[in-house]
């Protein structure tokens, strides 16, 4: 089935479950002694009993209340680590952000929408805790980078608006699977038939017709745009394997309902995290954060 056809049909989202703290409090599994971290304090806790929902919480104990940034790697859902955010993650804390560094359960541990679900629940101990972490927890950001962009961006379109989430930036994100998948059917570049592997490895291992409908459904970013939902600013390189097309439609839907969209491209073939660190990447989206959050 077309990208097309499957997009005519009426579909029922899947309900992800809810994003609920799954103890009373946060458990810390790894205290971090701020030592030599120039008054930053770190600590690493679970959000969920599953191993993969954890972060490392990055925050400033002076008593201020700061806005967050809630950082997702990529990985092609398979794979990926938080530890591999750790010199972004320190960047923007030096900066005077918190910042929430997210793992989340990969594709081989559970199917969609279980990473949205975490990316949720990692959002809600953080908004329900706000206070041990100097976090203004009506002012925040989410920055995904690759499979983690399209994580961040179907958080930022989930439902009609998420409190207190003031904007998405996604760096070469991965906006509509569907796109992923037709584009890598006969691909002769090998990411490209690795990115529609991975999206079916999302979906549970289907592909996107019959039955496995409403699941991709679910993971296209652009079918669930409403008014309230977040400002999204994605970049990608002019020639890499997820190309700015991916986020043409997202532009378009966000667009129809009034929130603002950013498409910008950058020359080249640098992918995720690679691009932020082109010339004047990460620069660009220091300072959109900044208007969006302070």
């Amino acid at each position: 089935m077309s990208v097309l056809a499957l997009a005519a049909v009426v579909l029922t989202p899947v309900t992800a479950s809810a994003a609920k703290d799954p103890a009373p409090g946060p458990t810390v599994s790894n205290p971090v002694d701020a030592e030599g971290l120039g008054g930053l304090s770190v600590e690493t806790v679970q959000y969920g009993s599953h191993q993969r929902q954890s972060m490392d919480v990055w925050w400033t104990p002076d008593g201020q209340e700061r806005p967050g940034i809630f950082l997702v790697h990529g990985g092609w859902w398979s794979s990926g680590d938080k530890r591999y955010m750790k010199e972004i993650t320190r960047g923007y804390a030096e900066m005077g952000y918190t910042v929430f560094n997210l793992n989340y359960r990969l594709s081989g541990d559970a199917a969609w929408p279980a990473q949205r679900t975490d990316a949720l629940a990692a959002i809600a101990m953080a908004r329900k805790h706000a206070d041990k972490w100097a976090f203004d927890a009506g002012n925040y950001v989410l920055v995904g980078f690759s499979a983690g962009g399209h994580i961040a961006a179907a958080v930022g379109t989930y439902g009609d608006g998420i409190n207190g989430l003031k904007g998405v930036v996604g760096l070469s994100p991965i906006i509509s699977p569907l796109r992923a998948y037709s584009d890598g059917e006969k691909a002769t570049d090998p990411n490209k038939r690795k990115l529609r592997t991975a999206a079916i490895k999302l979906a549970g291992g289907c592909a996107p017709k019959g039955k496995c409908s409403r699941v991709w459904a679910s993971m296209e970013v652009a079918w669930h745009a409403s008014r309230k939902d977040a400002p999204m600013l994605t970049i990608h390189s002019a020639e890499e394997f997820v190309p700015p097309v991916q986020s043409q439609l997202l532009k378009q839907m966000l667009g129809q309902v009034g929130v603002p969209v950013t498409v910008f491209t950058a020359p080249g073939v640098n992918h995720s995290s690679p691009l932020y660190r082109e010339p004047g990447v990460a620069e660009r989206v220091q300072a959109w954060i900044a208007e969006r959050i302070g």
